[in-house]
């Protein structure tokens, strides 16, 4: 396990790019931790190591990634999300607990938590649809990135038009939410459930306005016609 680790993080860092490495900073408003490699090398990388690690056990698998998010380096966390959607058939209910504890210890910016959630976390939700009741609980959490993660977790569902009910609920727990990843992160969701369900995300849009904030509703509204746009873009 030490030896698959070490060799990854030889990888990264032979794979620095110059460029990558001074513009990395500049998409994050926090101070972030980076080798300064570009995200699909990062992919060829983790695809290069699979093999060897999917061979372990569950429990060797799961202490690995957690080294990795340890390390704070962010590409380090972008080979965890490339792994773990490879090993979702594996994946059981419980594993919630133990992913929620990642999040709540080691994911410290946007590219971090929606990396891990859109897929990983997401598809364990679409294999126990009833873990949504736990997620819908991290909305009500202090941490920005869990309560951030309550949303982004069902992006990838929502383009297919699932858990609209279930979105919408969270959406309602983060509505006035002060932090702007809060507010991207469900306002993005929104914009995803709008690709099967227009008409139910601009009502919510409408009904809300007055008090949701316009980050959130920008985001919203992103792919509707421009009628509509202006009418939700309207102040009550």
């Amino acid at each position: 396990m030490n030896d698959i680790l070490a060799q990854v993080r030889h990888d990264l860092e032979a794979a620095v790019d110059e460029k990558t490495k001074k513009s990395f900073q500049r998409f994050f408003k926090e101070e972030v931790k980076y080798y300064g490699v570009k995200v699909p090398t990062v992919g060829k990388i983790a695809k290069k190591y699979w093999p060897q690690v999917k061979t372990l056990d569950k429990q060797a698998i799961f202490s690995m990634c957690e080294e990795l998010y340890r390390s704070d380096y962010t590409e380090e966390a972008f080979v965890v999300s490339f792994w773990l959607p490879k090993y979702v058939d594996n994946l059981e209910a419980a594993d919630l607990a133990v992913f929620q504890r990642w999040i709540e210890r080691y994911i410290n910016n946007w590219a971090k938590c929606d990396g891990f959630c859109n897929h990983t976390v997401g598809d364990l939700i679409q294999k126990y649809p009833r873990l949504i009741s736990e997620v819908k609980g991290w909305a009500k959490s202090e941490n920005r990135w869990l309560k951030r993660a309550a949303a982004v977790t069902l992006i990838v569902p929502a383009k297919k038009g699932e858990f609209l009910q279930d979105a919408l609920e969270i959406c309602d727990m983060l509505l006035t939410d002060g932090d702007e990843m809060v507010q991207k992160g469900y306002g993005w969701l929104l914009k995803e459930e709008s690709r099967k369900h227009q008409r139910e995300i601009f009502d919510y849009v409408v009904k809300n306005r007055s008090v949701m904030p316009r980050t959130s509703l920008r985001y919203a509204i992103e792919l509707m016609p421009k009628e509509l746009k202006a009418e939700a873009m309207k102040k009550d």
